[in-house]
């Protein structure tokens, strides 16, 4: 397998505060590799390291196999696209995309053939003589990654693109981006905080927290089996518990819930008896389960109904209150339920995930 992207034991310090701990990871020619992780886990500062912009306290960065040590940002292979997309008003749409190469002197011919092969490539032929204000903010964002393709990058470096744009406009982009990179082959490193762009768009993604990667794989792996509770809580939406482990077996633990509520769940490889943290995915619970046999089951209240289309919960507590989110079935055999209804909830043990929980002072 061939790497676009090799990194190697990377730190940078800022005096004593370590923001980038000792990470590592290669990133596959022509795939989509995303770093996610919340506000100030580091993955800014990585990604400019990558680019250049920041120099490493220590560790190595290979792009295509060449050593970026000592390499300014300008002679490295990579691009740059910002939340902020920064393209130039006073310029139409291919004097944006021609800016690099008319700076790196390249003849007037290849610089009007290569954008207009890029205008094609991302979708918007005949768009050249288009003025950056007549554009939709989804046009801007394919305008700004032409930019940067149009300089034919080994890889093209991302910072959350999508931030700045609508919640209807960002669903929409996370598709066109998906297919762009897919059409074009460009090695893609995106970051954001968005947890749901990274799961849609990435073939690969790394989970950050306070400056290491604390699990990468796919989107599948790291939604259905997560390696750390902080993985389990950052990537889609759980249920927790707290509680204890009482006994284990080959597969699963029995824990005890501060409420009192006995469930069996899937063992980790660190399992151990003792505090713990329970997590359950919203859709792992069956409502008035038909079949009840090994499954955990117990009761809640509906506090409220949450409508949101194919992506509808029940708010409901158990008699503790503790608060639970329960996604509705699609088939929506259960319009029948109302706030204030007392129902049966079951759920597989291997659906359930328990962590050692360390005990603080």
């Amino acid at each position: 397998m061939q790497f676009d992207l090799v990194i190697t034991s990377l730190v940078k310090k800022f005096g004593t505060f370590v923001a980038v701990d000792d990470v590592s990871f290669s990133v596959p020619k022509g795939s989509f590799f995303s770093i996610l992780g919340p506000s100030g886990c580091g993955k800014t500062t990585l990604l400019r390291m990558i680019a250049g912009f920041e120099e490493s306290t220590s560790g190595s960065i290979e792009i295509s196999g060449q050593d970026m040590r000592g390499v300014t940002p300008n002679n490295r292979p990579v691009n740059l696209v910002f939340q902020h997309l920064a393209l130039f008003p006073m310029m139409d749409v291919a004097e944006n995309i021609a800016f690099g190469l008319k700076r790196r002197n390249f003849p007037s011919a290849e610089i009007r053939r290569r954008t207009d092969e890029i205008l094609e490539r991302v979708d918007l032929p005949g768009f050249g003589a288009k003025r950056i204000q007549q554009l939709s903010g989804g046009q801007k964002q394919r305008v700004a990654i032409a930019r940067c393709l149009v300089l034919e990058p080994k890889v093209l470096l991302l910072d959350e693109p999508l931030g700045a744009l609508d919640l209807k406009l960002r669903e929409q982009m996370k598709v066109e981006l998906k297919k762009l990179q897919a059409k074009i082959g460009t090695t893609f490193v995106y970051i954001t905080h968005d947890q749901s762009e990274a799961l849609v768009m990435s073939d690969t993604v790394a989970v950050m927290n306070r400056g290491r990667f604390e699990q990468v794989g796919s989107p599948q792996e790291l939604y259905g089996d997560p390696h750390t509770p902080f993985v389990a809580g950052f990537v889609g939406d759980n249920n927790r518990w707290a509680g204890n482990v009482e006994e284990m077996d080959d597969e699963t633990v029995l824990i005890r819930t501060d409420e009192n509520l006995i469930f069996r769940a899937r063992k980790k490889a660190d399992a151990r008896k003792g505090p713990a943290t329970l997590f359950l995915r919203p859709e792992a619970m069956v409502i008035e389960p038909a079949e009840r046999d090994g499954l955990n089951t117990f009761g809640v209240t509906v506090k409220a109904i949450l409508f949101d289309g194919a992506n509808s919960r029940l708010l409901t507590a158990t008699a503790a209150g503790h608060e639970l989110l329960v996604a509705l079935p699609q088939n929506r055999a259960f319009d029948h339920i109302r706030p204030g209804e007392n129902i049966t909830l079951g759920w597989h043990p291997q659906s359930g995930v328990a962590f050692a929980r360390e005990e603080t002072a």
